[in-house]
């Protein structure tokens, strides 16, 4: 379903959140079932000696083992949803603070939920030297926002102010629950994908154990292949889109295009935070973009910043060291359709009135 306001675009998000939790376990089942045909050609399990009596034979033990995968995958999320926050920051290194240790991050942020009523998420730190932030949680009072050191040292009050906007506006759309439930649901895909090839490589891929073991761990290998590319698949669930519409929504929250601008001027091009790749698409930027682009969990910074032109009247201002061109996108024409809705149009005087919000 096309997003076409506000409220379609969080019904969107609960949807995605709803498919990822129902394609988990479904996921699982077939990578079982895979793993157990590999096993029944590998001469591992006994063959019926038929292509089909070997393809009911698995979706025998398949139904026998589906209740032990549901459990799995449902153990497994009752973990996530208690501790998602915790693996969160034990694999960014970030830290809860208080008011005391972060007073211009905890007034800011304070004030953007007061201008909005809700409850203040809570302010995490990661001490690295990168420019980055992401909102996590999962429901109401355990939502909380990250910023890293060198964000909080290089951004300026309206800069951060911006930042911690977009963040919050991932929160209120509802981007921020499907973007954990993907990461962690590709995590644990990837995690289970990397057993395999361990597997392989520690046991020489069937070397010296016959016909049988080599057809088995040529299965195995295709699994996991086709279980990293379905991660990436569940990563780019998460529609690039939000980022524009986060960085809307930091606009309408803060009525400071140029805030959010120079903000990310700012941080392209600095953002390196160590994490697990399934965590990235969380960033407020992240620098890899796959290949070729085709992969990229976020629009280029230079989109981003023309679309904060064309549609919230905003204007650059000259960094001594931008991370990003100054100029326009060659892509960015009058009359393309752009990131929010609507057309594109020429650039405007600093001092015309601004298009439409991306919400109306």
């Amino acid at each position: 379903m096309q997003a076409v306001g506000l409220q379609t675009y969080i019904w969107n998000n609960n949807i995605r959140s709803t498919l990822l939790l129902l394609g988990f376990p479904i996921l699982l089942l077939g990578m079982v079932f895979v793993m157990t045909l590999g096993m029944i050609w590998g001469g591992l399990l006994p063959s019926t000696g038929t292509g089909g009596g070997d393809l009911a034979y698995a979706g025998t033990l398949l139904a026998a083992s589906a209740p032990a995968a549901i459990a799995v995958a449902a153990i497994w999320f009752a973990i996530a949803y208690v501790f998602n926050q915790a693996i969160i920051d034990i694999a960014t290194g970030a830290r809860k603070v208080e008011r005391a240790d972060e007073p211009e991050f905890f007034n800011l942020l304070e004030n953007l939920c007061i201008s909005r009523g809700l409850k203040t998420p809570t302010p995490r730190v990661i001490e690295t030297d990168g420019l980055n932030a992401f909102a996590s949680g999962l429901h109401e009072g355990r939502f909380s926002i990250t910023a890293t050191r060198g964000l909080l040292q290089n951004l300026d009050r309206d800069e951060l102010e911006a930042v911690l906007a977009h963040e919050l506006t991932h929160v209120i759309n509802r981007d921020v629950r499907t973007m954990v439930i993907a990461s962690i649901f590709a995590g644990i895909i990837t995690l289970i994908c990397q057993i395999i090839f361990r597997s392989i490589w520690w046991t020489g891929g069937g070397r010296g154990r016959g016909r049988g073991g080599g057809v088995f761990w040529l299965v195995a290998i295709v699994v996991a292949a086709v279980g990293y590319a379905l991660a990436i698949v569940i990563r780019m669930a998460i529609s690039r889109r939000r980022e524009y519409v986060a960085d809307a929504g930091s606009v309408e929250l803060t009525k400071n295009p140029d805030a959010m601008i120079s903000a990310l001027q700012k941080v392209a091009g600095r953002t390196h935070l160590d994490a697990p790749q399934a965590m990235r698409a969380m960033f407020l930027e992240e620098d890899d973009e796959g290949v070729f682009g085709l992969f990229a969990t976020h629009p280029p910074v230079a989109k981003r910043i023309a679309a904060l032109q064309h549609y919230a009247g905003g204007r650059i201002v000259e960094h001594a060291d931008p991370g990003v061109p100054l100029d326009q996108p060659r892509d960015i024409v009058a009359g393309a359709p752009g990131p929010w809705g609507g057309t594109m149009e020429t650039p405007r005087a600093a001092d015309s009135r601004p298009k439409a919000g991306p919400w109306g």
